[in-house]
């Protein structure tokens, strides 16, 4: 891990920043999952990722994070907020929507670094847990999220390309 990746609020000019790490990170995660290159170059998705960027940034009820490097670049976007599933008590709670890292810069702490402040924000806001989708077809992702302590929960929902997103939770120890 690198120590150095700093993690801080996002602002409305990383929007293209986290929409381009978002899009190149889906783009990867999908192909090794054995989605079609054609499915993944949508101009459209993309103005709908951006969007979804731009309204996390705004909202009162999100939260989003970047994580850069000692020179200041942008290599990873979180979003967070209260749970989406009404079987989640919002109390106890929060839903990582969202973790993406650039794939260059993948094994470079930034995905930790992201995690590490989603995990101490629900420790300060006295939550007990989080609660997360994560792509079947993302082998890499269920591994780092495992190896965090998050553990499937048996809800499930369909996703691209005939594999289903998978619902995690994690308890704050």
């Amino acid at each position: 891990m690198n120590d150095s990746m700093r993690v801080r609020e996002a602002s409305t000019e990383d929007v293209e920043a986290m929409t381009d790490i978002h899009t190149r990170a889906r783009s990867a995660y999908y192909a090794a999952g054995g989605m079609a290159a054609a499915e993944l170059a949508d101009p459209v998705a993309r103005e709908e990722r951006r969007n979804g960027w731009a309204r996390a940034i705004a909202s009162r009820h999100m939260t989003a994070l970047c994580a850069e490097d000692p020179a200041g670049r942008v290599l990873g976007a979180l979003a967070m907020g209260s749970p989406k599933d009404a079987d989640v008590d919002a109390s106890v709670h929060r839903q990582l929507f969202q973790i993406h890292v650039h794939p260059a810069a993948w094994g470079r702490g930034a995905g930790h670094a992201l995690h590490g402040a989603f995990t101490g924000r629900l420790a300060a806001g006295g939550f007990g847990g989080g609660v997360l989708e994560a792509w079947e077809g993302n082998a890499r992702a269920r591994r780092f999220y495992v190896r965090r302590g998050w553990r499937v929960d048996g809800e499930r929902r369909p996703g691209p390309g005939g594999a289903d997103y998978v619902r995690m939770r994690w308890r704050l120890s």
